[in-house]
């Protein structure tokens, strides 16, 4: 018997948000290891806090949400809030409950630039890396690095010529370059920069991201203004912030053949697995390339590049919402955590 169209909407219910979710969802275990890591850095998010007055939204929902809508490609936070009012399972993500009050986007953006003053980006991140390493999921002795491109949130038209430009250049040698006489007025830590001859010249900031070569997972990342070198000089200070005492071998592009790269990762006890030019001299020859373990860190170099186009399709960082590098680094660090976060479910099998 055909039902009735009925438009009368039950007044109760007596399920809860967490058992609405299906067991076998794919944010169960994403939701267990970020629980797991705010549980870490509990007490660096105790030291944001005054002991006294109004409480304010608590900050593990807070970098739930965000976590949200990376994940799930929300491009504002209005559109998260407008979520948040009626979809059930972000909801139990955030740790709301049915009959709990959505906070006011105003409300969420100044309670989350709380977040962004604090190092809580880079903290939980290295939160997450700790699971990892707990799960043998890291390789301790091969990694690979590189950098991308970011693009600030400012026009062109906002790249002004200062009102007092510097004499002296940051060029080459000290001739005065565009980036020195002009800036960008609504984000001034922006510089123009194009990582290719072929490409077209935009704000940007640059990202950086060490990963290890075992499962791809990022193990280091930072963003710095963007030039030649920025690449190569946060590259040997991720890799002097790796542990261990191993050899240890680091893959990357042709950028990376430079010798102020090859012979800093070499006073390491690194071996610079870097793609050789092949339209001038390389600083890498033979006694590197002519072994098995180079052309493996070739191939899994590539890896690093799957962190770029999740970072930038999914959680939609190819253009900056934020002003500023310490807010856009904090939000980049964020991204990587994320896709650590996804790549680690993946590779657990979905158990938490």
């Amino acid at each position: 018997m055909r039902g009735d169209d009925t438009q009368q909407a039950a007044m109760f219910s007596y399920l809860m948000p967490e058992q609405r979710v299906p067991g076998d969802h794919p944010l169960r275990p994403i939701l267990a290891m970020v629980n797991q890591a705010l549980d870490r850095i509990d007490q660096a998010l105790e030291k944001m806090y005054a002991e006294g007055g109004r409480p304010s939204i608590a900050p593990e929902k807070l970098l739930r949400a965000l976590l949200l809508q990376m994940l799930y490609s929300v491009r504002s936070e209005r559109m998260l809030m407008e979520q948040m009012q009626y979809n059930l399972l972000f909801r139990w993500f955030v740790g709301l409950n049915m009959d709990d009050q959505v906070w006011d986007v105003t409300v969420f953006t100044k309670n989350r630039d709380r977040l962004l003053e604090g190092d809580i980006a880079q903290q939980f991140f290295q939160a997450v890396i700790e699971q990892a390493n707990g799960k043998h999921l890291l390789s301790d002795e091969h990694f690979s690095v590189d950098g991308t491109l970011l693009e600030a949130w400012a026009s062109d038209k906002s790249f002004q010529k200062k009102p007092d430009p510097p004499k002296t250049g940051t060029g080459s040698r000290g001739e005065t370059l565009l980036n020195d006489t002009h800036a960008s007025t609504t984000d001034p830590d922006a510089r123009k920069y194009r990582k290719s001859r072929g490409a077209a010249f935009q704000l940007v900031h640059m990202g950086h991201v060490l990963s290890e070569n075992r499962n791809g997972l990022a193990v280091g990342v930072r963003v710095t203004v963007a030039n030649p070198k920025a690449e190569r000089e946060t590259a040997l200070d991720l890799l002097r912030a790796v542990r261990g005492r191993g050899r240890k071998t680091v893959g990357g592009d042709k950028g990376f053949d430079e010798r102020d790269f090859v012979t800093g990762v070499r006073a390491m006890g690194v071996t610079p697995h870097v793609s050789p030019h092949t339209r001038r001299p390389s600083h890498v020859d033979a006694r590197t390339t002519r072994h098995g373990g180079f052309q493996v860190s070739q191939r899994k170099r590539k890896r690093i590049e799957e962190i770029f186009g999740w970072i930038k399709s999914v959680a939609l960082l190819r253009k900056v919402r934020h002003r500023g590098r310490a807010r856009v680094g904090w939000m980049f660090t964020m991204g990587v955590a994320a896709y650590n976060l996804v790549r680690m479910r993946t590779l657990l099998g979905g158990a938490a």
